[in-house]
């Protein structure tokens, strides 16, 4: 059994690309690695439906961070000896927030310093929509305009840049090339977290 469970999040704004890596990073890696499912993605797929109403999303917020809290839990200690690779974290609904900040840990019953603590590192896949190109999200859940997924993005960064151990996968001209970029980005991040070795062939660039 791992000494430490390493927990990573891989996040950004819609579109950024984060959901194929971590596809084919689960393909790649196997048994050696759980992921941790998108909390809103399941909410909304199991029959909630989207609302302008202030209080629905404040509620739909709380309800989303308490979910994925919960499933991290669960995956922690069904898989205690792989990595966590969580697909979006418990800030990730800080964006989404009508309110302030100050307000939507109130409401949640926490801390900025708390639920950053909750992971070792930060992957940050920016979104095509942040270099002006249009979005296209293998998500059914996703519905944002590029307009909207830029200014999401920007407001995601704004929160996961906190993080000590903040990565940011930037946008290419090249899909592909950014997809590998993201996936190497990730294997590198736990292979520090674990103490293994980084080759020399590939240093990851990161942001704070």
């Amino acid at each position: 059994m791992m000494t430490k469970q390493i927990k990573i999040v891989v996040t950004g704004g819609p579109g950024g690309g984060k959901t194929t890596a971590l596809d084919l990073f689960r393909r790649e890696l196997g048994d050696t690695v759980a992921i941790v499912p998108e909390s809103a993605t399941v909410l909304f797929s199991g029959g909630i439906g989207r609302s302008c109403d202030e209080q629905v999303v404040k509620n739909v917020q709380k309800t989303i961070f308490s979910l994925q809290q919960n499933v991290e839990n669960i995956q922690e200690k069904q898989y205690p000896d792989r990595f966590l690779i969580c697909d979006r974290g418990t800030l990730d609904g800080l964006a989404y927030w009508p309110g302030t900040e100050d307000e939507f840990f109130e409401e949640v019953g926490s801390t900025i310093e708390k639920e950053l603590s909750r992971y070792d590192a930060v992957i940050f896949f920016e979104s095509a929509a942040a270099s002006g190109r249009d979005i296209q999200s293998n998500n059914p859940i996703r519905n944002e305009s590029s307009t909207q997924a830029a200014e999401l993005d920007k407001k995601l960064q704004s929160i996961w840049s906190r993080h000590p151990s903040y990565y940011f996968v930037g946008n290419s001209e090249s899909f592909v090339k950014k997809i590998m970029f993201g996936i190497m980005t990730i294997e590198n991040v736990i292979n520090r977290h674990n103490g293994g070795y980084v080759g020399p062939s590939f240093v990851p660039t990161f942001s704070k």
